[in-house]
């Protein structure tokens, strides 16, 4: 008979009739109640912040650089022009424009912004300036029509709008007040740039939001198929940024130099490169789109270390010849946004064996973030695994028909608790309900299996698979990196 969690614990009876339950705890995985807890834990110092009226951008900003580093400690740099933002300048900056958006503008606590534009020095900038003054961020991708971004616009009630250049004839039509990123050749609209340089640094509202408030709205095909507004709260992004943190500190990755390409709309790149880096002091190169020769030379020419990658680009790094670049500054490259097969992976370590490849698992419903591989040895050793639990994660592998909790290498629907899962879908009562249960488990709609030491491994995606050259793959995949058909 299952007990409250939809568990049924495995019993053994011994010579005189004794029943006990096997001991699997070196997994992670409690049999009485069916959960897989993580077996990493956060030091005293690295805990998650509990504080209610802690906000994400009061939060990444007190994780800066101390003010002596700060003036030549690098942020940014541009691999197209290498200009590059020390974190004072790029406080400054944050500052300067959320003085502009609130004094200049009237951007209050709540008020959605509307971001379209492809990374960019300014990108997270515009970010935790929008967040500073307690405003919502939602994203969009590039390539979205102008029929998209009107429905997330009107979806998400945005009231003011931001663009790059290139793409604002795609919001003109939907009405909202919009500036640009950057100052337009014969000034004829307002810009970010040209608010930065004009505003002064003052103060902004003192009525700060909380952190069960809404910090983005991020749009997902989700678990359930339609593209629906991900609710990420401040306390989630906090709860993400405090464990990106974290992984920076047990990887010694702290004096680093990471590469971007991933696109800062996405929650990989927002959660990475626009938010969570800088809490860690991190100087990232950032290439505001992705071309696989431009990516070579960056590493050699900034002697990238590190690298967020999803699984075509690690393929494409195994396939193609890398044209005599210098790559060997790089050490270490993760992969996420979809399972990497053992063959790319065998593949890489072979071609690179100097660098270490570390799979993870995430979603935008939980932050980003899900699953890590606390060392190279633990990744090379569990081929296809997507690693353990990160710290305040706990999961679930349920049986679809029976509703059961699942033993390690039984397969099931990976359910996931943390505080870094979602508050819900935006005006979706219907959806937030059939993805999270009154628990607050989310499914994630991922089949999957535990092994017995607490790996996770993700066998197939419920839904949402496509065909591209004979390989199934996920679709974010082409959403990231703009290939629509």
């Amino acid at each position: 008979m299952a007990n409250e969690e939809g568990w049924i614990p495995i019993v053994e009876e011994d010579s005189v009739g004794r029943r006990s339950v096997p001991d699997q705890r070196s997994g992670g995985f409690d049999p009485l109640t069916g959960v897989y807890h993580s077996l990493l834990q956060l030091d005293k110092h690295q805990q998650i912040p509990t504080r209610p009226d802690l906000d994400t951008a009061t939060f990444v900003l007190s994780q800066f650089p101390q003010a002596d580093q700060a003036e030549s400690r690098v942020a940014l740099i541009d691999s197209a022009t290498n200009h590059r933002i020390t974190y004072a300048e790029m406080h400054r900056s944050i500052n300067k424009l959320a003085s502009g958006l609130y004094h200049g503008l009237g951007v209050q606590k709540g008020d959605v912004v509307f971001i379209l534009s492809p990374n960019s020095l300014l990108y997270p900038i515009m970010c935790l300036a929008v967040l500073s003054v307690g405003a919502v961020l939602t994203t969009a991708n590039s390539l979205n029509t102008e029929s998209e971004i009107a429905k997330q616009v009107h979806d998400s009630g945005a009231k003011l709008a931001i663009a790059s250049p290139e793409e604002i004839h795609k919001i003109l039509p939907t009405g909202v007040p919009t500036l640009l990123t950057s100052r337009p050749k014969d000034d004829s609209a307002l810009s970010i740039e040209e608010l930065i340089d004009s505003s002064e640094p003052l103060n902004v509202p003192q009525a700060r939001p909380a952190q069960s408030d809404t910090a983005a709205i991020l749009y997902s095909s989700g678990t359930t198929g339609k593209s629906k507004g991900v609710l990420l709260t401040h306390g989630n992004i906090i709860s993400i940024m405090t464990l990106l943190r974290w992984s920076v500190d047990i990887s010694s990755s702290q004096n680093d130099v990471f590469l971007c390409f991933i696109p800062m709309f996405h929650i990989y790149g927002l959660a990475f490169f626009a938010l969570g880096l800088f809490c860690a002091g991190i100087t990232t190169v950032l290439m505001p789109r992705f071309d696989f020769q431009d990516m070579l030379k960056a590493i050699q020419t900034h002697k990238v270390n590190n690298i967020a990658a999803v699984p075509p680009v690690i393929l494409g790094l195994v396939k193609y010849n890398t044209g005599g670049y210098d790559l060997s500054s790089l050490r270490r490259v993760g992969s996420g946004a979809a399972p990497l097969s053992k063959e790319v992976a065998d593949g890489f370590r072979e071609k690179f064996p100097w660098v270490e490849l570390r799979p993870g698992y995430g979603l935008t419903e939980t932050s980003g973030g899900a699953t890590f591989f606390p060392s190279n040895e633990q990744a090379k050793a569990r081929l296809g695994s997507s690693g353990m639990l990160i710290p305040s994660f706990s999961a679930k592998v349920v049986d679809f028909e029976t509703g059961v909790a699942l033993p390690p290498y039984r397969e099931g629907e990976l359910w996931l608790k943390s505080p870094a899962v979602m508050k819900g879908y935006l005006g979706n009562e219907e959806a937030t309900t059939a993805t999270i249960d009154p628990d607050g488990w989310l499914k994630t709609g991922d089949l999957c299996y535990f092994d017995g030491d607490g790996f996770l491994y993700i066998v197939d995606r419920i839904k949402e698979l496509i065909k591209h050259n004979g390989y199934q793959v996920i679709s974010v995949i082409f959403k990231l990196f703009g290939q629509r058909d």
